[in-house]
């Protein structure tokens, strides 16, 4: 799965430096708000492994906190779809001297390529010093294309979620992309 930032309309970019990798799905692998006092008191490691980052913290739209994934994504190609119409190739390029990297639908633009469904936020404690405990659990589920719940005393920056059903195996590529 790929959490992803652009526009919806865009088919390329230069910030996929800002994009993430969950190289598992993270939904099952998630705890539940309502469970955030146990995460707290496990020292904030989740029962699937993971560790909870108070000042950098994501949740999907049933009201699972997740682990964070990869970040920057790795140069390659990637097989991606969002489960309705479009399956095509996205392109991300290794890093400029700035450390930004381009990005390049095939077939489509983003929204294409975006699975309605799944909903991801990240989230990060301001002034207010928010936490899972200042969600409101009323807010989920969230409705398929609808933005994620602000969450009490935390930035919140939106991502748009795609399917990764294949990977280019770099040991076979003999021209992996450094430029779009």
């Amino acid at each position: 799965f790929i959490a992803a930032l652009g526009d919806p309309k865009s088919s390329s970019g230069q910030n996929a430096q800002s994009w993430g990798l969950w190289r598992k799905d993270p939904g099952p692998r998630g705890v539940w708000l309502r469970d955030f006092k146990k995460l707290e008191s496990s020292g904030g490691v989740a029962p699937a492994g993971w560790t909870f980052d108070a000042k950098d913290w994501w949740l999907e739209e049933h009201g699972l906190i997740m682990e964070a994934p990869e970040f920057p994504m790795t140069p390659g190609r990637y097989v991606v779809t969002g489960g309705r119409k479009v399956t095509t190739i996205l392109t991300v390029g290794a890093p400029d001297a700035q450390g930004n990297q381009a990005w390049k639908i095939d077939d489509g633009q983003l929204y294409d390529v975006t699975h309605l469904p799944c909903r991801s936020a990240r989230y990060n404690p301001n002034a207010g010093a928010g936490s899972p405990e200042t969600a409101n659990p009323q807010d989920f589920p969230v409705t398929p294309g609808a933005e994620m719940p602000k969450v009490q005393g935390t930035d919140k920056q939106d991502y748009a979620v795609l399917f990764v059903i294949g990977v280019e195996d770099s040991k076979i590529a003999s021209n992996a992309p450094s430029e779009l």
